[in-house]
């Protein structure tokens, strides 16, 4: 009897600690959420959906910006899954680079800009959760985390562009001598 009694108790103790957790993200990082995504939203309506166009189509331009600021960008303002979309500014030879980057940015970029991914937060808040149980600030953790995701997404970027134009050159070498 005891068995069932602790099992049950085992059982509901599963939920109320996720309840709890729950209660911890409405009074905590919700409202902050909430505020980025209604500033980001109010910032691109500010500056005018053509001009961010416009400075988009400039980012692609140069390879550093391509697979840096220009993933950074459509991360921070359009946010996972939608961040993606800016693939259109791009050549189709250089949409697997930027994919590669953009989705290897939304888990780093989750300590500073929570909103970009709130599907990783839970990520984020795990491997933060040490720090705050000692009272310690999670800023400088955020910090690198975020500039070694920067340095790996330009590394990625840059290889799988190099990659992709070596697969579509030997594939249509392959069409041409059939």
């Amino acid at each position: 009897m005891d068995f069932l009694v602790k099992l049950a108790e085992g059982f509901i103790g599963i939920f109320n600690a996720g309840g709890e957790n729950l209660m911890g993200l409405v009074t905590g990082i919700l409202p902050t959420l909430i505020v980025l995504l209604t500033f980001v939203n109010a910032l691109v309506a500010m500056i005018g959906e053509e001009r961010v166009t416009n400075f988009a189509r400039m980012c692609t331009k140069n390879i550093i910006l391509r697979y840096s600021i220009f993933p950074l960008l459509s991360v921070f303002f359009l946010t996972n899954p939608m961040c993606y979309s800016f693939g259109r500014f791009l050549d189709e030879k250089q949409k697997p680079a930027f994919y590669d980057s953009a989705v290897s940015l939304v888990h780093p970029i989750t300590g500073l800009f929570p909103h970009a991914n709130a599907g990783e937060l839970f990520v984020w808040t795990g491997i933060s959760s040490g720090l705050t149980t000692l009272g310690l600030s999670i800023m400088p953790l955020a910090v690198r985390y975020f500039i070694v995701g920067m340095i790996v997404i330009l590394i990625k970027g840059i290889v799988t562009e190099m990659l992709t134009k070596a697969m579509w050159k030997k594939s249509d070498a392959t069409a041409t001598n059939q």
